[in-house]
């Protein structure tokens, strides 16, 4: 009986899902999203089959998942949490921790690319270490490597990169001025899934690489995350402090049981620590979307090949992102910056886009020493930020994902097209 009602249960899944999840670019009714759903029945079914176990808080599918994931990337160890944000903190907060040797320490300074996210730079002013804002190169939108040497001072302990946009950083040069001046290095990987420099995964040159599982990202298991890492103690450091600062979860656990016979087992706080535990209703789903993660970003590439080939005849008026020497982009959405000399501004063009049901955000948040956040607190500005700042300004990005297939892409060549024509040449037979 029990089979019987499970069957029943997921073949209902599958033809609701069959029926009705129905992703694909319709010209009849055109619309291009920032992302689409990348799950399906199967996904559903695995999330489904764990919650009728009610074995539901992190346990044996969350380890096996953070092994399945390690093996993926070609690391030794990986660190699952509850968002791709918590493991950017769980990060720092390893790397200024006192079980950590030679620790980052209140007052040291990370150099941080200004073009990111909140959450890229939060954790590091949480642990009272100083963000060093460094400008990006338009070309690739990446940390400029010039400007990172110029930013490396005598207080600076470590680097956060972002690869901007699921584009690799240029890492020879990076791990180069890390190894140089002996500094911790830390990717947030969260937009880049997948990415490669070098034959090699991004996430895996520093000292921990962090990636992201969230819904509008290349998989998901609808909120989650994981940090990927070489270092047996970092991983027990980030372990202990992601589930309150027990040791529980530790593979030395049984070293604090002999250290502290008279503590209660199950609970032995060793370190501070935050709850961030992911559920197993996550690493179930993520189970089921690894696998598929290179098919989608092959569907990636091939949209955003055909739309640097479509696009490429209004380089009068646009900049796009450049995938970086050695780098294999995993285009986290398709970015453009409207230059200063064209005759119309990204406004004007993103209004336009959305007229046409093409939907469109900022680059990341644009550069971080604009929002009112960043300025309550202890940072600095290395050089000037001119290439954040035309980002912030004049760059937006729309889908580029595994339901952008080649007629959504043709789609928006020829709604650009047909606003260059109408807001451009239009406007000049107006003048004439």
């Amino acid at each position: 009986m029990k089979e019987e009602l499970l069957n029943n249960i997921q073949q209902n899944i599958q033809q609701y899902c069959d029926t009705y999840f129905k992703f694909d670019f319709d010209p009849a009714n055109p619309v291009i999203r920032v992302q689409e759903a990348s799950y399906g029945a199967e996904e559903i079914n695995a999330v489904m089959q764990t919650l009728l176990s009610t074995n539901t808080t992190m346990g044996k599918q969350v380890s096996a998942f953070q092994e399945m994931y390690a093996h993926y990337v070609g690391s030794q160890y990986a660190v699952m949490s509850n968002s791709g944000s918590s493991n950017n903190l769980l990060a720092v907060a390893a790397l200024a921790n006192p079980f950590t040797k030679d620790h980052m320490k209140p007052g040291d300074e990370v150099i941080v690319p200004a073009l990111s996210w909140s959450t890229t730079i939060w954790p590091i002013v949480q642990h009272n270490l100083v963000p060093v804002f460094v400008d990006c190169d338009l070309g690739d939108f990446n940390l400029d490597l010039n400007k990172l040497e110029k930013a490396i001072g005598p207080k600076t302990r470590a680097i956060k990169l972002v690869h901007v946009y699921g584009n690799p950083c240029n890492m020879d040069g990076i791990m180069a001025l890390a190894k140089k001046h002996n500094l911790f290095v830390i990717e947030d990987c969260c937009e880049a899934m997948g990415a490669m420099y070098d034959n090699k995964h991004v996430g895996t040159f520093g000292n921990i690489g962090n990636y992201s599982f969230f819904f509008a990202h290349h998989i998901t298991t609808m909120e989650g995350g994981i940090s990927v890492t070489n270092d047996f103690d970092l991983t027990e450091t980030m372990k202990i402090l992601r589930a309150h600062g027990w040791s529980r979860e530790s593979k030395e656990h049984q070293k604090y049981i002999n250290m502290y016979p008279d503590i209660d087992p199950r609970f032995i706080f060793i370190n501070q620590g935050y709850n961030l535990r992911p559920t197993e209703l996550n690493a179930a789903m993520g189970a089921i979307q690894l696998p598929k993660l290179a098919h989608f970003n092959d569907l990636r590439r091939t949209a955003a090949h055909y739309l640097l080939k479509q696009l490429s005849k209004h380089e009068e008026f646009f900049h796009f992102q450049q995938e970086t020497p050695k780098g294999k982009s995993v285009w986290f959405g398709f970015s453009m910056i409207v230059k200063d000399s064209a005759p119309f501004s990204a406004k004007n063009i993103t209004t336009y886009l959305q007229k046409h049901r093409i939907e469109s955000r900022p680059i990341i948040a644009g550069n971080m020493t604009r929002h009112p956040g960043v300025k309550m607190f202890p940072h600095r500005i290395s050089g000037d930020l001119t290439a954040a700042d035309t980002v912030m300004k004049n760059g937006f990005s729309f889908g580029c994902h595994q339901g952008t297939d080649l007629k959504a892409c043709k789609y928006i060549a020829d709604v650009i097209d047909a606003f260059i024509k109408e807001y451009v040449h239009g406007k000049a037979e107006l003048m004439a």
